[in-house]
């Protein structure tokens, strides 16, 4: 056979024997908006004459987000004398989500090339189990009394896409570089999650024969942009490498374009397409995760203070959670061993046994011009987080909250607020408790002419005072912290501040009470 010109180069008759489509391997990169991505690929002819080819393609792609997918997929071509390829694909895929969930499908495609014009269809087909948990997901939600749990759950989706491509007329159909242009859609679906569609459009400009590789060898770049309700818009800039496996292009020949088209790459998601979100069941959360029992009291559940104390007692040693603003007019009694949040975040168990943050905020209890001096009164190790106490009074002596002769009482994060027109004004009474520690609070204690105590911890046995803000006013003496017998303190009593005042005690205390601004003592 006579040897066959092309240009310069010359086709022998040995490499026209030869098959006439070779194995090759893609390296694909794809930098996006929200996430980059990597992917390599092989092709692998298994059967072809002259005008059909019957392929495997292999392929792996990862992702900047810790996603993973391994693609395994069969493919048939066929060229027509009508001057269009007709195709068909199937493909097993396997994915690792960022959630590091696993899940499957099968893809099924069509495809119907020319010289000018790309058809394309896909369907996904989910196997296996199509519903992971995600308990970083998990969320917890307070209406009134009920505390809402809802599961993280991570779904694989069902759906289909299509695009229509056009050859840009720039180059000559024969020419080893051409511009396309493509136009689609996309629409996935599950239970319980919203449907994921929009529109898709992407550009690409092709070399075939890559000046420094040889024959079969590719490269292509180009950009793509989708959008969807749930991800919003992304937008991709690609380049794709082939690099063939025949050795110096050994037992190839030339192709014309539909030839070459005949070994173009899948078009297809990058994805098994998932949505990850609180999709589960509605359920009801009553305890903590260490399994305590949750109790919620806001004003609507509480006539008046003598309720708020018998829903106190009636919840006994949990978990309870005060929402919004009460007002009282009598002293609120703590049992002892309770904790009382009023914001804060609390981790709550579902009774599936899931658990999730519970985020709460606003609760408050106020006293004004009450009978009793003092608005909260905490027992053995109760615990008070994130609440909002106030008292407010004139000639009684004003304390926001009682602490005396108790053990292991906790104090964190909360706003104590006591105010006597006339006498003296105390935020925290704590005498002769053991084991007491008041953190992280804001502490204000004020009076027209008496004094003002931040906190009062006479015979106190280990006490810890850390990282408080105290605000005194008062036209009297102004005490940040009095102790009018012997008091301990432990060593992590730092990092307090105060506007105003000093430290007063009747005997010298063990240890000391760490401020920025004074001593103490």
């Amino acid at each position: 056979m006579a040897p066959i010109e092309f240009g310069n180069d010359t086709a022998h008759a040995s490499e026209e024997n030869g098959p006439k489509w070779g194995a090759h391997i893609d390296v694909e990169g794809k930098a996006g908006t929200d996430r980059s991505l990597g992917e390599g690929g092989l092709f692998v002819p298994l059967l072809q004459n002259d005008d059909t080819l019957l392929f495997t393609s292999l392929r792996t792609r990862f992702d900047d987000s810790n996603g993973r997918e391994g693609n395994f997929g069969l493919g048939i071509r066929h060229m027509h004398e009508s001057g269009w390829n007709l195709g068909g694909v199937a493909y097993f895929d396997r994915r690792q989500s960022e959630w590091g969930n696993y899940f499957n499908q099968v893809t099924l495609g069509a495809e119907a090339l020319s010289t000018d014009w790309d058809f394309r269809s896909n369907a996904y087909i989910p196997q296996g189990s199509r519903v992971r948990n995600v308990n970083a997901l998990n969320e917890a939600n307070l209406s009134g009394t009920t505390i809402s749990f809802r599961g993280g759950e991570e779904r694989s989706m069902a759906g289909f896409d299509g695009e229509i491509g056009w050859r840009l007329p720039v180059y000559e159909p024969e020419e080893p570089r051409q511009i396309r242009l493509f136009a689609g859609g996309y629409h996935f679906f599950a239970d319980k999650v919203e449907d994921i569609t929009g529109p898709r459009l992407r550009a690409e400009m092709t070399f075939d024969e890559v000046p420094w590789l040889w024959n079969g060898s590719r490269f292509s770049f180009g950009s793509e942009w989708q959008h969807d309700k749930p991800r919003g818009s992304q937008g991709f800039v690609t380049a794709r490498l082939r690099i063939p496996l025949q050795f110096f292009g050994a037992g190839r020949k030339r192709l014309t374009p539909m030839e070459r088209r005949m070994t173009d790459p899948v078009v297809r998601d990058i994805d098994i397409v998932s949505q990850a979100g609180a999709f589960g069941p509605v359920e009801t959360a009553t305890e903590t995760a260490d399994g305590q029992t949750l109790t919620v009291i806001n004003a609507s559940s509480v006539a008046d203070t003598d309720a708020l104390n018998s829903a106190l007692t009636t919840a006994g040693a949990s978990t309870v959670i005060i929402g919004g603003a009460i007002d009282v007019d009598k002293q609120v009694n703590m049992v002892a061993g309770q904790t009382l949040v009023g914001s804060g975040n609390i981790t709550v168990k579902s009774p599936s046994g899931r658990e999730a943050v519970l985020t709460v905020s606003g609760g408050k209890i106020a006293a004004t011009n009450q009978n009793n001096a003092y608005t909260l009164l905490m027992r053995n190790n109760t615990k008070l987080i994130g609440m909002t106490v106030s008292n407010s009074n004139n000639g009684t002596g004003t304390f926001a909250v009682r602490a005396d002769n108790t053990t292991g009482v906790t104090i964190e994060n909360s706003t104590l607020t006591s105010f006597d027109g006339t006498t003296s004004s105390v935020a925290i009474a704590a005498s002769g408790s053991t084991n007491l520690v008041v953190r992280d609070n804001t502490l204000s204690a004020s009076s027209n002419t008496a004094t003002t105590n931040g906190i009062v911890v006479g015979n106190a046995t280990n006490a810890t005072i850390a990282n408080n803000r105290f605000s005194l006013s008062t036209a009297g003496t102004k005490r940040v912290i009095t102790g009018n017998g012997a008091t301990s303190f432990n060593v992590a009593s730092t990092g307090n501040t105060t506007n105003d005042g000093s430290c007063f005690f009747a005997a010298a205390p063990t240890g000391s009470v760490g401020f920025s601004t004074i001593n103490c003592p």
